[in-house]
């Protein structure tokens, strides 16, 4: 099945020949400028042929109180509407609440998508799978270096006879829930053969892998084996090697310009080796 966002993301990925999402996470200490609305918009004014996607992480701005909020709203409306903005709040809740968390990311903020957590299982995600027209990252595999403390847990499902560790049950948790086409999977760079592992057990559904840049994540291989067998559904997502790729306040704009297109024709590049 093909959902809107999945549309949307095809036809931006198409148009900019891009696999590059930029994370609009703002740090008011380190920002070249200090309205955060304005380094945004800068930050999308020079990326904006350059990307697939944006996605803003909603903790950078709930910490500025309601200044923030007015600031990530003003961000949303000046990113141009052919390009999906994906939510990341990795919310999940008991049913009513996760009821409310969903209304707020796609009626009151309209992304197009967001990822949340798994762990309530799935009739804490339910609400969120409604909305068939959005997309859905569930959070698999994540990028810290700490992930395998929980998510390395070998674990025995009464479906199962053999044990797996709890990223992959989790993971074919979500291509099992995936029944409108709407969900994908969020798995780190930084776990490259784990990323291996997700690709075989979720084949067609979209990947959104963080971890590249500052994280040191290896790229090279997050393309291999992140893609799937025709070199798509894979969203590789920079943010601070590309929005704090330079600290001067006059010309910021267009290293981080630079940086976007490095990563953009990166991810390019290894794709065509891998193909």
């Amino acid at each position: 099945m093909t959902n809107n966002f999945n549309i949307k993301l095809r036809n931006a990925t198409e148009q900019n020949q891009s696999l590059l999402c930029v994370g609009l996470d703002p740090d008011p200490n380190i920002t070249p400028l200090k309205d955060i609305f304005e380094f945004n918009r800068d930050i999308i004014d020079c990326t904006q042929n350059l990307v697939c996607a944006y996605k803003p992480n909603i903790a950078f701005y709930s910490a500025l109180g309601i200044d923030g909020y007015k600031m990530l709203e003003k961000t949303l409306s000046h990113i141009p509407k052919h390009i999906p903005v994906i939510g990341d709040s990795k919310l999940g809740d008991v049913p009513l609440t996760s009821k409310f968390h969903a209304k707020s990311m796609f009626e009151r903020w309209k992304f197009d998508a967001t990822t949340i957590n798994a762990y309530g299982g799935y009739d804490s995600i339910q609400p969120f799978l409604d909305y068939s027209d959005k997309g859905i990252f569930i959070w698999c595999r994540s990028s810290n270096p700490d992930a395998t403390e929980i998510q390395d847990l070998l674990v025995q499902p009464k479906q199962l006879r053999k044990k797996v560790m709890l990223y992959e049950w989790i993971a074919t948790l979500a291509n099992k829930w995936n029944t409108s086409g709407n969900l994908g999977v969020v798995v780190g760079a930084t776990y490259p053969e784990d990323l291996i592992k997700v690709r075989k057990i979720c084949p067609d559904m979209p990947i959104l892998i963080p971890g590249i840049g500052a994280q040191a994540g290896s790229l090279k291989n997050s393309v291999k084996y992140g893609t799937d067998s025709s070199g798509s559904n894979a969203i590789f997502n920079v943010s601070r090697s590309v929005i704090y790729a330079s600290e001067d306040t006059t010309n910021f704009q267009y290293a981080t310009s630079q940086a976007a297109e490095f990563f953009k024709n990166e991810i390019n590049s290894n794709l065509n080796k891998s193909t």
